[in-house]
């Protein structure tokens, strides 16, 4: 099949040329560099269309942070870095054409994104087969944990399984203890079914109901009929952004945030959720609760949140994917080759070194020096423990989250932020 079918692609190449330490501007570099070359060339897969694309500038914007960073501190071989952006589409389709230009136009070894969880599922043979290491700052779909990448794809943000005891233990500092779980009836919340319950009962919590719902059903009055029926002091909803008819159910039928206590996932966190649930009343939905990746994680020691706040760019995941950028150079600077196969054989080992570091330029020069480093990023997951496994984190930090009467989703400063692993 040709995969070079007419699909409308964004591709901008961002790279330093004129010597180290400049912003990030638009230009191409006359000769691009790729596998084999001693420099180092990183794109981005970004959202610069669908349905995510009104949080592009908060992920390509961290990782224009960093790539100035690494060059203001002699690139990686001694020559600047490249960057080169394209549109991921939120569309596995779309980002496949835009990861064959930065492959083929673009000459990267690395590749930032894509955004999505699903774009990458539907990218994980390419990226295998292309051999190009992928490393994604707001992938969490659990699938991921177990997909088979070659060894290629690396994330920094914490996967959803570890969400689950998050969302849990964020029950339990609210003092509920008949619990009902409404859960979407497809494998990945299963997968997250299982430790929330497991957490809560641990916690001293009863789950008094256990109910699937079938996301396609025309109906969601006996699910819920069945989870009113058990009489709970908190429900947990477990399901995706369009699942906004089982809210409006309970909300209908009594089993509402102003009657009980409401919990979702991240996957259900979004501005559009309470017009979707009741564009009449946009305040239906205020009160319900959730847990997020925090987006500035508590006890950080890095200069990121200070550059980034420059930007003027919202903070969405943006941590991660800085984390991303400098870890992947590092790798490189580790390996001392911009071989995509040598990068990922060194990605995880500097989070677990004897040296602690968390600048690009300290982190460097520890390395030329013959040490090994533990790389504390601004998403501070990784000095917790050392916890980041073989190409994701085993621990987390997650924010704690809530809708308001207009329906906007919001950060209380005086929330504590709850650590996982």
């Amino acid at each position: 099949m040709n995969r070079f079918r007419t699909v409308v692609v964004f591709f901008v190449v961002i790279s330093i040329a004129g010597g180290f330490g400049g912003t990030a501007g638009a230009g191409f570099d006359p000769q691009p560099t790729g596998e084999g070359d001693s420099a180092l060339t990183i794109g981005q897969l970004a959202p610069q269309t669908g349905a995510l694309s009104s949080i592009a500038p908060s992920l390509t914007a961290p990782v224009a942070v960093a790539i100035d960073e690494i060059n203001a501190a002699g690139g990686v071989f001694g020559q600047p870095v490249s960057y080169s952006v394209a549109d991921d589409g939120t569309d596995p389709d779309v980002a496949l054409v835009s990861l064959e230009m930065l492959l083929e136009s673009g000459k990267v070894d690395a590749v930032m994104g894509p955004a999505s969880s699903g774009t990458m599922l539907g990218l994980l043979d390419d990226v295998r087969q292309q051999h190009v290491l992928v490393c994604s700052g707001s992938n969490t779909n659990v699938d991921l944990s177990t997909a088979d990448s070659g060894g290629y794809y690396f994330r920094t943000t914490p996967p959803d399984r570890l969400q689950a005891p998050a969302l849990a233990k964020l029950v339990l500092k609210d003092h509920h203890k008949k619990i009902a779980v409404l859960a979407r009836s497809d494998p990945e919340n299963r997968v997250l079914a299982k430790p929330l319950k497991q957490t809560l009962t641990r916690g001293g919590a009863r789950v008094v109901a256990d109910v699937a719902f079938d996301p396609d059903a025309q109906a969601f009055d006996s699910y819920v009929e069945k989870v009113a029926a058990e009489k709970p002091d908190a429900v947990v909803v477990l399901g995706v952004a369009t699942d906004n008819d089982v809210v409006k159910t309970m909300i209908d039928k009594g089993l509402g945030p102003q009657q009980v206590p409401i919990y979702l996932p991240d996957a259900m966190r979004t501005n559009a959720f309470a017009g979707t649930v009741d564009p009449t009343n946009l305040g239906a939905v205020a009160g319900i609760k959730g847990t997020s990746p925090a987006a500035a994680p508590a006890g950080v020691h890095n200069s990121f949140p200070e550059k980034f706040q420059a930007t003027g760019a919202e903070p969405i995941f943006s941590a991660y994917y800085y984390d991303c950028t400098i870890l992947t150079a590092l790798a490189a600077a580790k390996a001392k080759s911009d071989d995509p196969a040598k990068i990922k054989n060194a990605f995880a080992a500097n989070t677990r070194g004897k040296h602690k570091c968390n600048a690009f330029a300290d982190c460097k020069r520890l390395l030329d020096e013959g040490k090994t480093i533990e790389y504390q990023g601004a998403s501070a997951v990784f000095p917790h423990m050392n916890k980041f496994g073989r190409f994701e984190p085993n621990a987390g930090i997650y924010e704690i989250w809530s809708f308001d009467n207009t329906g906007r989703d919001i950060v209380q400063p005086t929330d504590p932020q709850i650590r996982i692993g």
